[in-house]
């Protein structure tokens, strides 16, 4: 198979293995009908590899994970560990996948379904046609800046400190990812930052500004301060088309966008890393629901979000838009049909587990093929 894309599958802990079960049926089923040849392996992370191997990610899967076209990531975490130090948490495994790989750009698109108008916190003449992604800076900013810590000052109180720190290179990397997805998207590109108090945000906004002025004059640029983007998002969404922001105001807005959409099960997530040596980027895809131990094993956990995030897998990595496609129109039809996992029921609609509402995807497919 030495023509095959290589992916390796993490599913991790809780409803991961559920969920991603669901994703092996439609990628059998692309390999049968679409021609799509992957060379999969799997292996284990999280609680899983601890109970195995003593470790929440061996470093032989991030050497995998290097070697791949792309990761396809479930969910890690398990409350049977939160006894154990941080450094045996299952969490740590996507943690270590995104400093090793230097996962530096986080993708989370925030797509409503018109079949879940109703499930949005909004007025649906407000939220319709809602289709944004943010891009998100993962390895930098205040999460990760020098000096940081907790010190006891002379008087014998305490104080905590964090430090936001960009260099041009990371903001303009970031920068250029989100300027290449409006390409593809519609064009416009917002970012956000707040310039008006902080001199890493002026940095950011000059950084960006000179890239698009450079590279991409094509791609229409507006620069927002982040408190005003959070009443904007609420307020008109559909404004935006990429928004691309730093890793502190990345997590709050990602948050925020996700429940004009009116679900976490719904919805999918990407981050890539820097473009290798041969023309490729290392990249994982995961749903940004977590592991739900709660549920784990019931069988009624919503595989959608999963689903669709090997569809950005195939588009962003894999190159293969149509079958992203593909995957996105089945699950918007099945969604228009009416059956519904217990996060996004609704009245009047059909309640299936997690089996049923993969089974419903791949037959949408096989109409729609």
């Amino acid at each position: 198979m030495s023509d095959a894309y290589k992916l390796l599958v993490l599913a991790g802990d809780g409803i991961g293995p559920e969920v991603m079960r669901e994703v092996a049926r439609i990628v059998h089923w692309m390999s049968a009908h679409c021609g799509l040849k992957l060379d999969i392996t799997e292996e284990l992370v999280g609680a899983a590899s601890l109970a195995v191997h003593g470790v929440p990610i061996r470093d032989e899967v991030i050497e995998l994970a290097r070697q791949s076209d792309a990761v396809l990531f479930g969910s890690v975490g398990d409350p049977a560990w939160s006894h154990v130090g941080f450094d045996k948490r299952p969490e740590v495994a996507i943690l270590k996948l995104r400093k090793e790989l230097e996962l530096f750009a986080n993708l989370r698109p925030a797509k409503l379904f018109d079949a879940l108008i109703d499930a949005s916190a909004l007025k649906p003449e407000v939220v319709r046609g809602l289709d944004l992604m943010i891009v998100r800076e993962t390895v930098g900013g205040i999460y990760f800046g020098e000096p940081r810590g907790i010190e006891t000052l002379p008087d014998g109180s305490r104080r905590g400190i964090n430090t936001e720190v960009y260099t041009t290179s990371e903001i303009e990397r970031v920068a250029r990812v989100a300027f290449d997805l409006a390409r593809k998207r519609d064009n416009r590109v917002c970012s956000v930052e707040k310039c008006n108090v902080m001199e890493s945000g002026l940095l950011w906004k000059e950084v960006v500004t000179d890239v698009h002025k450079r590279e991409y004059p094509d791609v229409q640029l507006s620069h927002m301060l982040a408190d005003n983007c959070a009443m904007q998002l609420v307020r008109d969404p559909n404004q935006f088309d990429v928004i691309v922001t730093g890793n502190l105001f990345g997590d709050i807005l990602s948050d925020l966008a996700s429940m004009l959409t009116g679900s976490l099960g719904m919805l999918p997530s990407a981050t890539l890393g820097p473009v290798r040596a041969d023309g490729k980027r290392n990249a994982l895809y995961e749903p940004i629901h977590g592991s739900a131990p709660d549920i784990a094993g019931k069988g009624i956990a919503n595989p959608l979000a999963q689903i669709l995030s090997f569809a950005m897998l195939l588009r962003y990595s894999l190159n293969r838009a149509e079958d992203a496609d593909l995957i996105e129109t089945a699950v918007s039809n099945v969604l228009a049909s009416g059956l519904r996992t217990g996060d996004i029921m609704s009245p009047g609609m059909a309640r299936v587990g997690t089996e049923m509402m993969g089974q419903a995807v791949l037959r949408e497919m096989e109409k729609l093929a």
